[in-house]
């Protein structure tokens, strides 16, 4: 496993009152993420190993690819997808990528992640609609989405970076704008089809097929964008789930200060979301767990949280929940839980860093992590889209 889990702009989430943060990570304060090689240790060679058990069975340790239908560059922290051509009805050009389906043939046929927990999406405007139209062409009957906006934020006085004292989104869709899609003359299942530009021609793009995009005719996190090859390729954040490193793939979320922080374009439709339920039957989300005030300092190998990385430019290192190949309940949106280490559990040296749910909830229960500002741990009302791409081990 010589992986490298270097995320040159890793962006992830957190909140208050209402709200989240990412920022702009440095390479250097995450590296030590990465699964070290086996070969340490031992007395012999990394080329005596033999394939990861992962490569046998996709559910063992090991590295493994969670989106198929792109291809992943781990040291860039990158992934080029598939880019697809849409329309409004009203004319307007959509460019969009697909991460996840409620269709699970199509999902396997296609390599997308297979998530059944978006059929419950299907609520108030958490879920637009389009049609399938000749030449492949899905045409949406609502939701446009703003990329001229102009992102911009400063973090609270230190040692309390968040939350941020000012704040603006980078895009800002319609209140009818959601990343979510149900085809209606098509089998009617769900995707997941972010926004990544808006009425803005091929010829326009085509300029940005090395790089260098226009961030404000594009989504933030867009590296580069090529309709001539019908590329695009987007910055991942790292994180983990049940211990395993991960990168995921930050695009949409519910609230301004989510968006900002997150580097994501804000949702409105996703307003409509029904959090709180985590596993229950009828949920649309999976949790994420974000701590506001984490161990910092760049050369910390226990740093994490939204204080470090308002601080030190690394990642928050966000803990999700389940992903598939290790747990059922995968979805692409996530409930936001904001965790705030206590005053005293600091004190006894508790803080550290976390990296699997059921331990998180472990200190929860026993006092040592609350929600914000004391009060009670849980959802707060916020989701972020974020599909899962790549599992480390």
């Amino acid at each position: 496993m010589k992986s490298v889990l270097l995320a040159a702009i890793a962006a992830t989430t957190l909140l208050m009152a209402g709200a989240a943060l990412a920022a702009d990570a440095d390479p250097e304060a995450d590296s030590d993420v990465a699964p070290a090689p086996p070969s340490i240790g031992a007395d012999v060679p990394l080329t005596y190993f033999g394939p990861s058990p992962s490569e046998v069975k996709r559910e063992y340790v090991g590295p493994y690819q969670e989106l198929k239908s792109g291809k992943v560059d781990l040291d860039a922290g990158t992934i080029t997808l598939p880019l697809y051509e849409g329309a409004m009805k009203s004319g307007q050009l959509v460019w969009y990528i697909v991460t996840d389906t409620d269709d699970k043939e199509n999902a396997d046929a296609l390599g997308l992640n297979f998530s059944p927990k978006l059929t419950y999406a299907d609520t108030g405007r958490a879920v637009r609609k389009a049609t399938l139209e000749k030449g492949l062409k899905l045409v949406f009957e609502s939701g446009t989405v703003d990329f001229a906006q102009k992102r911009s934020i400063t973090p609270g006085d230190a040692p309390n970076f968040f939350p941020p004292k000012e704040f603006h989104p980078p895009s800002i869709g319609d209140k009818d704008y959601s990343p979510l899609v149900k085809i209606t003359n098509a089998g009617e299942h769900i995707y997941n089809a972010p926004m990544v530009a808006y009425n803005v021609s091929a010829d326009t793009l085509n300029q940005f097929c090395d790089g260098n995009p226009d961030h404000s005719i594009v989504h933030t996190k867009v590296v580069k964008i090529c309709p001539r090859t019908h590329t695009v390729t987007m910055m991942l954040t790292p994180g983990f789930s049940f211990v395993k490193p991960v990168f995921y793939l930050s695009t949409d979320t519910n609230n301004p200060m989510t968006a900002t922080l997150e580097g994501a374009t804000y949702a409105p439709g996703l307003e409509d979301i029904q959090g709180g339920a985590d596993d229950s039957l009828f949920s649309p989300v999976e949790r994420i767990f974000v701590f506001v005030n984490g161990p910092t300092g760049k050369d910390n190998p226990q740093r994490q949280g939204l204080d470090s990385a308002l601080s030190d430019g690394g990642s928050p290192l966000n803990v999700l929940g389940g992903i598939p190949t290790v747990a059922t309940d995968y979805s692409p949106i996530w409930d936001l839980d904001p965790a705030v280490w206590t005053q005293e559990a600091i004190e006894k040296g508790y803080r550290s860093r976390m990296t699997e749910e059921f331990s998180i909830l472990g200190m929860v229960e026993k006092g040592w992590l609350t929600g914000l500002n004391g009060k009670k741990f849980g959802s707060v009302g916020l989701v972020v889209n974020c599909p899962i791409v790549y599992r480390f081990l």
